[in-house]
């Protein structure tokens, strides 16, 4: 194989599935990332939430509702969901002395539960929805899914969004004010207790958007939350937490990573080279690519 056919036939479908796989886990950290970074609040069970999108989308899709419509009501399900999550679990420890702890105690303990109740509910058998867009597309000699293209563009989408909502919105002031010092905002008038409950509520409905989405390409499972959620807290560390384009950037470079790095050494070792990054990130620059020094 020449260095034509190479590039074209196995270096550059590699890229564009690492660029794929870095839209799935961006979009699952762009959840965490609002909710550990600017609410900062450790939630360990934002992969059950995916979960849970995920399977809102098959029991809604198994009663023929659109994968189109799923895309805006699975969502707005999971606001609910998250506002009640933050009232009753995450509100009552919030201001204990040991936040961090408790808080990453108390979201664990409701992923073991999450899980547990989506494997009496659904079985622990593996589930795959249809893909909603078949086929390929032949892009400069590349076949590629038509589905991973559109989760490409979606993600990119969303990710825009997201971030005019937070840095350019009175709305998303509001959030940051808070997140920055909640009694000066309070002060304000800045309702901080609907901010805090609507913001983990919006983080919560991303998670599930992003189950939505995944699941035509990575299935349904119940533990499928723990795929993710490891990653994902790679990327909004190594990113910076609190920040969209930290995590934005941190999730394409890293999965790039794994994709390229797959190609020449064994895929076992491809987990180990990004979380050794996380770690030297934690050792060497805390605050992550775009974060601040002594966020809190």
């Amino acid at each position: 194989m020449n260095a034509l056919d190479y590039l074209q036939f196995v270096l550059a479908p590699q890229v564009v599935n690492g660029l794929a796989l870095g839209v799935a886990v961006v979009l699952v950290a762009l959840g965490l990332t609002i909710i550990f970074g600017l609410l900062d609040v450790i939630n360990m069970s934002h992969g059950e939430f995916y979960a849970v999108g995920a399977y809102l989308a098959l029991a809604l899709g198994a009663a023929h509702i659109d994968f189109w419509l799923l895309i805006v009501l699975v969502p707005v399900l999971m606001l609910p969901l998250g506002m009640v999550t933050e009232r009753l679990l995450i509100r009552p420890v919030f201001n204990t002395k040991d936040r961090h702890v408790t808080t990453l105690l108390v979201t664990f303990g409701l992923a073991l539960i999450a899980e547990d109740v989506l494997k009496l509910i659904f079985g622990p058998n593996t589930q795959r929805p249809p893909t909603p867009i078949p086929g390929a597309s032949e892009i400069f000699g590349i076949i590629l899914p038509n589905y991973r293209l559109f989760l490409i563009a979606i993600g990119a989408v969303i990710v825009a969004g997201v971030a005019f909502v937070v840095y350019r919105t009175r709305l998303g002031a509001m959030v940051r004010a808070a997140a920055y010092d909640r009694n000066m905002a309070a002060s304000l008038g800045v309702p901080v207790s609907l901010v805090y409950s609507g913001t983990f509520a919006f983080g919560v409905a991303l998670a599930g958007l992003a189950g939505v989405l995944l699941a035509p390409i990575y299935s349904i499972f119940p533990t499928m939350g723990r795929d993710f959620i490891l990653l994902a807290f790679t990327v909004v560390i190594v990113g910076g937490m609190g920040s969209i384009w930290g995590a934005v950037v941190a999730g394409l470079l890293l999965t790039q990573v794994q994709a390229l790095a797959s190609l020449v050494i064994s895929p076992v070792w491809t987990d180990p080279i990004v979380f050794g990054t996380m770690v030297a990130f934690l050792v060497f620059r805390p605050q992550g690519l775009f974060g601040r020094l002594g966020h809190a």
